[in-house]
């Protein structure tokens, strides 16, 4: 196959894991755009009804560094790829992650563990912008140097760290092995 035809293929082949993703997101009983059905850009309050509603928030920047990082890691295990496969790779698992993420298991599981007490899950579009940010995130990582990628994870989870008092390290930390401490320090930030 040509690379031209093979590009084509997976550039098809990404966006399908779009469309896919999406068809099993409104069948799982997510809604186009939250509760309120309201279209919008940008939400900044993690502790609003809006938040993970939204084309992009707090959160965004989570999706980017987990672009990064599968650029990284994919790198490691199948550099013989192009980087278009890769991407299709990581749109893959960024799209199980979504899909997993929206599950009641894991809404659950926010709720219990992490500062998330009302979360109800992603909107379809927030979710379909997720996957949009963790491509950026890759793309960025395929076209710097090494240094830069980590750089750009360590200003983004520095700057939410600063921001919204989470970031994508708190959350897998909470997820994982939820610590009081930190649960207590993130929610002081809430009323400051």
């Amino acid at each position: 196959m040509p690379p031209e035809s093979r590009n084509a293929y997976v550039t098809w082949a990404i966006l399908g894991v779009f469309v896919l993703t999406a068809v099993i997101l409104l069948a799982m009983g997510r809604l186009p755009f939250g509760p309120d059905g309201r279209f919008g850009l940008w939400n900044g309050d993690i502790w609003s009804s809006g938040n993970s509603q939204r084309f992009a928030d707090a959160y965004s920047f989570s999706h980017i560094c987990h672009g990064i990082i599968f650029f990284g890691l994919l790198w490691l295990v199948a550099r013989r790829w192009t980087v278009r496969q890769r991407l299709l790779m990581a749109a893959i698992l960024e799209a199980s992650w979504e899909i997993l993420e929206n599950s009641p298991i894991i809404i659950n599981r926010y709720r219990e563990a992490t500062i998330a007490l009302g979360y109800s899950g992603d909107s379809v579009f927030n979710s379909m912008s997720d996957i949009l940010m963790m491509s950026l995130g890759f793309l960025f990582a395929s076209r710097v140097r090494a240094w830069h990628s980590v750089a750009a994870i360590l200003a983004m989870e520095i700057f939410c760290l600063v921001w919204v008092r989470d970031n994508l390290t708190l959350n897998v930390i909470m997820l994982i092995h939820p610590i009081e401490a930190i649960k207590a320090w993130q929610v002081v930030g809430r009323t400051h």
